[in-house]
């Protein structure tokens, strides 16, 4: 059960509702999930936190679409939260491929262990972890890569520490099991 429910569209103020078309507009194909609506209690905290969506276009510019979205998986599930980990399980099955088998590239491999080392270890990435990285990338992009985790964790903190719902939508794409929660 939620800590805050998400506000409803005829609790959303003029403004509000205003912030969620303009966001719906400019990133196709997004919704106002149970994560938004609880944001948006704070006009402030929506805006900041949608500020990941040119993040992770920059991650596309990167490394590609298929790898941006498996280093927020790698990320989310680093952090334990279901409903990020659900949402990009949605993408990676959607586009084909099994998240519990995925066929990686040394290269790739090592970013998603990258982002996972960042997510568990509260920042603390072993240089081996970080030195593959190193060699592929420029200084600016692994700024942009780490950033990148930094904003997906706190979206995970987020979403944890308030107990958001998943959204309907993403159900059919839980795992078949579940994590044993303490």
């Amino acid at each position: 059960m939620p800590r805050i429910h998400p506000l409803s569209e005829t609790e959303a103020s003029d403004d509000l509702k205003a912030a969620w078309a303009q966001h719906i507009a400019d990133y196709p194909g997004s919704r106002i999930t149970n994560m938004k609506a609880t944001l948006s209690h704070s006009s402030l905290a929506f805006v900041v936190y949608m500020q990941w969506y040119p993040l992770y276009h920059e991650v596309i510019g990167i490394v590609g679409e298929r790898l941006a979205y498996l280093y927020a998986h790698a990320i989310s599930e680093g952090s334990n939260c279901p409903l990020c980990t659900t949402f990009f399980r949605r993408i990676i099955i959607q586009h084909g491929e099994r998240p519990e088998d995925l066929q990686l590239t040394e290269s790739e491999q090592a970013l998603l262990d990258f982002g996972s080392a960042i997510s568990q270890n509260k920042g603390e990435v072993p240089d081996r972890l970080y030195a593959p990285l190193r060699q592929r990338y420029t200084n600016a992009q692994i700024v942009v890569l780490v950033a990148f985790a930094g904003q997906m964790i706190a979206t995970n903190v987020f979403n944890n520490a308030l107990r958001v719902d998943i959204d309907d939508y993403l159900a059919p794409y839980l795992p078949l099991t579940q994590p044993a929660h303490q």
